[in-house]
């Protein structure tokens, strides 16, 4: 990078600064699966971390590297690794920092395929989970113990937009015992909008498939924390135990889709707001979820930790899973579909999509009703989105 920057947006930009032996402008794709050595000296030190320089793709490639250095800048650590999706990243961190007979303290509310793999899976291999409302400081006092080694929490959380204090949170778990590592899901907010390390969090995971891409074209995750941890989870969780490596490819889209992220989340953003405002008055909505709206829960804090509010808005439907249905079947300028971050409008009804691994019981505790449909606003003009969002409305009985 030719100069120090606090500027987002020139960051994304010029934190790399990899050059090529052609003095390339765009970081090439480096489209190859084994790297050649001098020597068998120089393998062996690769190999023993002596030296620096590349092996082997699955533990480093150049193209990769230089999304790694961007990413590692932007949320504020020392180090990052690119993934091959959002659950690569969050299985590989998991895998690698905690062992049978420990225990994760972990919010009721996350996306539906984390708690299944909480759920279902990691407690199979002696790994117990205490699902807390992490947003009361109280039950996370009570769950913590000497075998907590991991405390986890998305914020804002999908798909009900709850708001959990990640500076508290925290201070609470450090306090309790240092070693514990705080995990924070940045998705929804992205770094644009909140740094959690900056925070007191040890470690940010990404479905960067969302907003870091924001072009709905790619699957790929990453990981941010300090040097030794995401050597750990490189060598542990990626290398040996998930093998979820983004491929060279992946990481040039990825790249070329960071770099507009200041722009789109502010568009994201603004429309999110308008859209929210016109929703929370609406005779058919019960209840909408939007961190910007006053009547929000957790504004309060959001409004300390985030720059704006996001581009997710989540509400309740008068009359329940039927009427939520049809609305979501009755939008025509957003796009019955999961995922989120692109740039066009999605919608979905998350309990019998996204997060269909709930069961009711756990639907109602996770604060996900029958009625909740998730909106992603995309970089349309927000005004077709209200006219649509009107027409689709007036379906429900």
């Amino acid at each position: 990078m030719a100069h120090k920057t606090d500027d987002f947006s020139t960051g994304i930009l010029h934190a790399g600064g990899m050059k090529d032996q052609y003095g390339a402008l765009i970081t090439p794709i480096y489209n190859t699966s084994t790297f050649v050595f001098d020597s068998t000296d120089q393998g062996a030190a690769r190999f023993a971390l002596e030296e620096p320089g590349y092996i082997y793709t699955r533990i480093g490639n150049p193209t990769c590297t230089e999304l790694e250095t961007v990413l590692a800048m932007l949320e504020g650590g020392e180090a990052a690794i690119a993934t091959a999706s959002g659950m690569g990243a969050i299985t590989a961190t998991i895998w690698t920092l905690i062992s049978a007979g420990e225990e994760i303290v972990a919010d009721k509310t996350l996306y539906g395929c984390t708690f299944e793999f909480f759920q279902h899976h990691l407690s199979r291999f002696g790994v117990k989970i205490n699902f807390i409302d992490m947003s009361n400081e109280d039950e996370l006092k009570a769950a913590l113990n000497e075998r907590t080694r991991i405390v986890y929490l998305e914020t804002p959380a999908n798909p009900n937009l709850k708001i959990t204090d990640i500076a508290r949170t925290a201070e609470i778990a450090h306090s309790f015992n240092p070693e514990i590592k705080v995990i924070c899901d940045n998705t929804f907010a992205t770094p644009y909008l909140q740094k959690p390390l900056s925070l007191g969090a040890d470690v940010v995971v990404h479905s960067a498939t969302k907003y870091l891409n924001g072009h709905g074209d790619l699957i790929a995750g990453a990981v941010i924390s300090d040097q030794e941890t995401i050597n750990q989870i490189l060598l542990v969780g990626i290398k040996d135990m998930t093998g979820a490596v983004l491929a060279p490819n992946e990481a040039y889209l990825f790249m070329r889709g960071l770099k507009t992220l200041s722009l789109r989340m502010e568009r994201h953003c603004n429309s999110a707001m308008k859209i929210a405002r016109y929703l929370e008055k609406h005779e058919k909505i019960e209840k909408v979820f939007y961190p910007g709206l006053e009547s929000h829960e957790g504004h309060d804090i959001a409004s300390r930790q985030m720059r704006l509010y996001g581009g997710m808005i989540s509400f309740i439907v008068r009359g329940g899973r039927d009427n939520a249905a049809r609305v979501a079947d009755s939008v025509k300028v957003a796009t019955l579909a999961v995922s989120l971050g692109a740039p066009e409008t999605l919608v979905e009804h998350a309990a019998s999509m996204t997060h269909s691994t709930y069961n009711d019981e756990e639907l109602i505790a996770a604060g996900i009703p029958g009625g909740l449909i998730r909106l992603s606003i995309g970089l349309e003009d927000p005004d077709d989105l209200i006219s649509d969002l009107e027409q689709a409305l007036a379906q429900a009985e």
